[in-house]
């Protein structure tokens, strides 16, 4: 294979990613965000909703999962707060999301690379529930998502998420879609009005550099799922209230 075809090969595949939706606004989510100890960009993402982008070092250059890092950067948002925090995230053979909401276990749901659904149904009627989505028409769509589809890979699964999520109010900037890595997506986001930095506040003031809270428990909690899927949780089922 020739450096050229090589080089596309490498862009052609999705780099990790995230994104951390809040249902807030930027004013409420600012001083909680900078106790990450990550530097991040926020942006309104629809009425009544929050997005951050993260510079993603942790899993850049210190070789942390996406999925745990996100896990437990949206319980540290949510634990106290009035308001529930949204992890989508990505690597080369995965995707999913992490609900976070109060105290109790985030809920979450995992699809492989090529979209074949890694979990169970009962995440999403927790998903939805937690989040005040509507019962027929959202778990519906919801549903879709849980099922084989050949022709949606895990990029398309996190955008139907988001579809669905746009019915409660969530949209997010122009540029920012799952699946890019987070130096695109922190480009994106530079391009518009209203983006601010987090301010990295929470940079540890011995070395500089970012360690995020990492609460004891972080994994998105699911019903256990067959064994050969990916999606692990330490209980056996999510609460639904």
């Amino acid at each position: 294979m020739s450096t050229e075809q090589s080089r596309s090969a490498r862009e052609a595949q999705p780099a990790p990613g995230a994104l951390l939706l809040c249902r807030a606004e930027p004013d409420s989510v600012a001083p909680v965000a900078r106790l990450l100890r990550e530097d991040m960009l926020l942006a309104p993402a629809g009425e009544g909703w929050s997005v951050l982008v993260p510079e993603g070092r942790p899993w850049q250059e210190g070789g942390e999962p996406v999925d745990r890092v996100l896990s437990g950067w949206a319980l540290a948002l949510a634990v106290g707060a009035p308001w529930p925090a949204l992890a989508l995230w990505w690597d080369t053979e995965r995707a999913g999301y992490s609900l976070a909401s109060g105290f109790r276990r985030p809920v979450g749901y995992e699809w492989l690379a090529n979209g074949t659904p890694a979990g169970v149904d009962e995440a999403m009627h927790t998903f939805a529930a937690r989040l005040g989505l509507d019962p027929v028409l959202d778990e519906q769509s919801l549903d879709e998502l849980t099922r084989p589809d050949p022709a949606s890979d895990a990029r398309a699964r996190l955008r139907g998420l988001l579809a669905v999520l746009q019915r409660a109010g969530v949209h997010l900037p122009d540029g920012l879609a799952p699946g890019d890595s987070a130096e695109r997506l922190r480009a994106a986001a530079r391009e518009h009005a209203h983006v601010r930095p987090t301010e990295g506040a929470a940079r540890s003031a011995t070395n500089g550099s970012p360690t995020a809270p990492r609460p004891a428990s972080t994994r998105p909690c699911t019903p256990s799922p067959p064994a050969s899927a990916s999606t692990r949780c330490s209980t056996s089922s999510p609460s639904t209230n």
